[in-house]
């Protein structure tokens, strides 16, 4: 670059008005072009055609057409005698070497300027401004890419048109250099319009279409001040895209890039540049399914909605931070190859800007109103937060802070994606510590028929289960983002402390208190939802599915097993034991009694009357107990089938026994029959019939 530059995106340098540019293009020859162009000494050859052939005044035929042809051989001989473009290119460069050479001579008369070669000067800028017309009109296409074409000698004349402007400037006081320094200023500055268009289509042709098309706010125009730019919004500031441009469409963007940077329009280059990739990043939102929406907006929607957008927006914002912000930082480091400094700021901008785009989504999740079925795209977004920082600092790997204390564009971004991420992080942890109050809360006052596992025990166990699919990040979240108050004891106005003891706060593990503190609150609420069922065998055997449910749950997760601990494991099984011993006494314990020889004998003789009693109670007991308990419910098959096992061990040899002592003292034949109502295999058979969930009637079966 030619210039030091003072900012990432400099100001251009003073150029020229082209107000008077179409007055001089119709003034010009419209033969030239760059390929062949001979103006150098055409006028003056043309005043020697006339001064050494005068045509005759009188109106003679045959001296007429003598005329005409020798003014047709003179005209191509002058044609032939004009120098082209190359010619006309080295002097000015010869014109160009002269003023620099003056300029670094230090004996040189400062108060004296060069002789100005007006003539090579106006023919090479009218040369340069009609090739540029004739892209412009669409007369001929610009073809970039083709070896064959004349860019990259446009790009050069360009060059040298810049390289004139400077030159001339420095004379401009001189009224003999004044109007080439207002004719090359107004030619450079239509050369950077058109270039500028050029930068701009090579770029558009890359972005993904889109149904609506994003425009271009122009930065200049021919009839603008030359000086003056329009400056992108800061909505309208960073921009990506997905597509890959072809190598050599980069190429002629680095090549263009040059010439524009050059020639001093740093700030619209960059502006272009900056603009195109932005709405290149737009298309690419919208080709994923992201549309940018208020905080508004976010705050107004159903969760249904919020969910399918939040799952969205993590592809979205991870596609940026990997894919897109490597292409943008590798096409700026390529088109601005040699202005590293006016790359690292364009990338920079559009990072910080992406960044914080998606950012204002994120962030207005995080304000809604909390819902416990919100926790797991909540903790979605605050990973995808927390994993891309070590990425997006691989972009920035030698950024520090300035030492005017300013802050480098990765601390920015650092800070910005901090600041959501802990509104995310605190949501999280607000929304986990809800399910205490959902625990709480669940005071209904009606048993759940049957016995069976209680929705809320379903939806605790289902929930945790979830989420410590998560455990790792729930870890993080309470240890970075939980409020000291969040372990505050209960206060006075909450209910007595339950039959659990009191939680042991473990100040390095937060989450796993957290979980404990959630299972002793399950555990009580489940036993206080027992004591609505007035049958205590029915009490226990709730208490037992819901154990049950709650100890598989947590077998059957790594996560929780380990943040409980299995001393944890361990008394939760003893509580199983225990209902189940509390259901065998309260059940059984009356139709064992049926079996014991007390009160069986008088006189040392079995009593018939107590006998016949015995066996009428039993079989009442019996027939009660089955109609009972084969409509309650044990879903776990395993705990069902422990249940029946051990009734039948205990129920079926007893009887077999008193059958084997006892029967024998009943007259045969109809007796028998009305006494004895079962056979050993038949109470194994009924027995098996227990917690079905689906009552049944002896009487029915034994029809």
């Amino acid at each position: 670059m030619e210039r030091n530059q003072q900012s990432i995106l400099p100001q251009k340098s003073s150029s020229f008005s082209s107000s008077t540019r179409e007055e001089k293009l119709r003034d010009t020859d419209r033969n030239l072009s760059l390929g062949s162009i001979r103006l150098d000494t055409y006028e003056r050859k043309e005043r020697d055609l006339e001064r050494d052939h005068p045509i005759a005044e009188e109106s003679n035929e045959n001296g007429e057409e003598t005329a005409e042809q020798d003014a047709e051989t003179k005209e191509e001989e002058a044609k032939d005698s004009i120098p082209d473009f190359t010619t006309l290119s080295d002097e000015i460069d010869q014109f160009l070497g002269i003023l620099l050479s003056l300029k670094n001579d230090p004996d040189s008369d400062p108060g004296s300027s060069p002789e100005l070669p007006e003539s090579v000067v106006e023919n090479f800028l009218a040369a340069v401004e009609k090739e540029i017309a004739k892209y412009e009109s669409g007369e001929e296409k610009w073809v970039h890419h083709d070896p064959n074409h004349d860019e990259i000698s446009l790009l050069a004349a360009v060059d040298r048109v810049s390289k004139l402007t400077t030159a001339l400037t420095t004379y401009s006081s001189y009224p003999n250099y004044a109007g080439a320094v207002n004719r090359s200023g107004s030619v450079l500055h239509h050369a950077m319009s058109f270039l500028e268009d050029e930068l701009h289509s090579l770029l558009e042709e890359s972005r993904p279409k889109t149904d609506s098309k994003i425009k271009r706010p122009p930065s200049f125009s021919h009839n603008q001040e030359a000086d003056h730019c329009v400056l992108p919004s800061a909505e309208s500031s960073g921009g990506e895209t997905t597509p890959t441009l072809p190598q050599e469409t980069v190429e002629s963007l680095h090549a263009i890039a040059d010439v524009m940077m050059s020639s001093g329009y740093v700030t619209e280059c960059c502006q272009v540049f900056t603009i195109a990739r932005r709405n290149a990043f737009e298309s690419c939102l919208s080709a994923l399914g992201y549309e940018k929406s208020s905080i508004d907006e976010v705050l107004k929607m159903v969760w249904d909605s919020l969910e399918g957008e939040i799952a969205t927006w993590i592809k979205v914002f991870r596609h940026a931070i990997t894919t897109s912000f490597a292409h943008e930082g590798g096409l700026c480091g390529q088109v601005f190859a040699n202005h590293r400094d006016i790359a690292h700021g364009i990338f920079s901008n559009f990072a910080r800007g992406v960044v914080v785009q998606l950012l204002n989504f994120a962030e207005a999740v995080g304000m809604t109103k909390r819902s416990a079925e919100k926790l797991f795209k909540v903790l979605d977004m605050y990973e995808a937060l927390r994993d891309s920082i070590p990425v997006i600092e691989s972009f920035f790997p030698d950024e520090e802070e300035d030492g005017d204390g300013k802050s480098s564009v990765i601390t920015d971004i650092k800070s910005e994606l901090a600041s959501v991420q802990s509104r995310l992080g605190e949501a999280a942890v607000a929304i986990f510590c809800d399910l205490e109050s959902s625990i709480k809360t669940d005071t209904g006052k009606t048993p759940v028929p049957g016995g069976a596992v209680h929705p809320l025990t379903r939806y605790v166990m289902n929930y945790l289960k979830y989420a410590c699919e998560y455990k790792n990040t729930l870890e993080q979240v309470f240890k970075e983002h939980q409020k000291p108050t969040s372990y505050n004891d209960e206060s006075e106005n909450s209910q007595p402390a339950q039959s659990h003891p009191p939680r042991r706060i473990d100040s390095h593990n937060p989450f796993a208190s957290q979980m404990m503190e959630v299972m002793d609150l399950l555990h009580s609420n489940l036993e206080a939802k027992s004591k609505l069922y007035k049958d205590l065998a029915l009490s226990n055997i709730f208490l037992m599915n819901n154990g049950r449910y709650v100890v598989q749950k947590i077998k059957g997760s790594a996560e929780i097993n380990a943040l409980l601990g299995d001393l944890w494991g361990r008394k939760r099984s003893s509580d199983l034991r225990q209902y189940h011993k509390n259901y065998q006494r309260e059940t059984w314990s009356r139709v064992l009694a049926c079996f014991k020889d007390d009160g069986l004998t008088v006189k040392g003789n079995v009593s018939k009357p107590v006998l016949k009693e015995r066996f009428k109670n039993f079989n009442s007991l019996f027939e009660e107990i089955h109609k009972t308990q084969s409509s309650w419910v044990v879903s776990d098959d395993q705990l069902q089938s422990e249940l029946r096992v051990s009734v039948s061990a205990v129920v079926v040899p007893a009887y077999r026994s008193f059958l084997g002592r006892f029967s024998q003292y009943l007259d045969p034949g109809r007796q028998t029959e009305k006494y004895i109502k079962f056979g050993p295999d038949d109470l194994e058979t009924y027995i098996d019939e227990l917690f079905d969930g689906n009552p049944t009637s002896m009487a029915r079966r034994r029809t």
